[in-house]
């Protein structure tokens, strides 16, 4: 892109989605095909707990890829970038084998501190050099586990970071900020039918544990982790409302 007064042109008609592996980021990944031209994913190796995300990510591209033809089209390269320095700053239940327990401060033990933020800065570069002008990410505050990065208020004040720090506009889309599980359940099926929320349930994984070992109505999962009850929960509620 050619620069204008010392600024980027970044293209305002691709997006860059921060791809976990896991149901929310799944689902973000297909609303984005549906709102932008050209579509590229970011996932980040921080030596989680459940690394079996990773796994699944090239899995979920290529079967969406199959199932969507239309969607084909505009899906564009992965990235996985390395942020393993996240588990060198401290011990927590995602990076390492310790029992799920709430802190002091009630917030659970799964709560990485700075994850996200660093997660937006790392894609916020990656979309800089790709002259993308849009970042996607699934974070949620109405059916959480209370992580303050994943709020509203945190993702609208990233964005404004990002836009200063890099000298162009960089907006921040979070499509699932205001919706709780078994709404993003229903925003898959409106994208894409029951073959998407197959493809949800069968290709993604939310277990904290990395448990796929065991196949429920909803997913993959260990079944009582906080992450997997809150799947469960939302698929009941999805299905009965269905």
């Amino acid at each position: 892109m050619q620069r204008r007064g010392g600024t980027r042109e970044m293209s305002k008609r691709s997006a860059l989605v921060l791809f976990s592996g896991g149901q929310d980021s799944g689902t973000c990944l297909a609303w984005a095909l549906q709102q932008f031209d050209l579509v590229e994913t970011v996932g980040f190796d921080y030596g989680q707990r459940h690394a079996v995300e990773m796994d699944v990510r090239p899995a979920f591209r290529k079967e969406l890829a199959k199932r969507f033809p239309g969607w084909a089209d505009k899906l564009g390269p992965d990235h996985v970038l390395d942020a393993s320095v996240i588990k060198q700053l401290g011990t927590t239940a995602m990076t390492d084998d310790v029992a799920i327990a709430f802190e002091q401060d009630g917030l659970p033990n799964t709560f990485v501190p700075g994850r996200n933020l660093l997660f937006f800065t790392l894609a916020g570069a990656l979309a800089y050099r790709r002259d993308i002008g849009n970042l996607v990410g699934g974070m949620c505050e109405t059916d959480y586990s209370g992580y303050p990065d994943c709020r509203d208020d945190t993702l609208k004040s990233q964005q404004v970071t990002l836009s200063l720090g890099l000298a162009q506009r960089m907006v921040v889309h979070t499509p699932l900020m205001w919706i709780d599980k078994a709404g993003t359940f229903a925003l898959a099926k409106n994208l894409g039918g029951n073959a998407l929320v197959d493809l949800v349930v069968e290709h993604t994984h939310s277990c904290y544990l990395g448990d796929r070992s065991k196949r429920h109505d909803w997913g993959y999962g260990c079944g009582d982790c906080p992450a997997c009850e809150l799947r469960a929960t939302g698929w009941s509620s999805y299905r009965s409302s269905g």
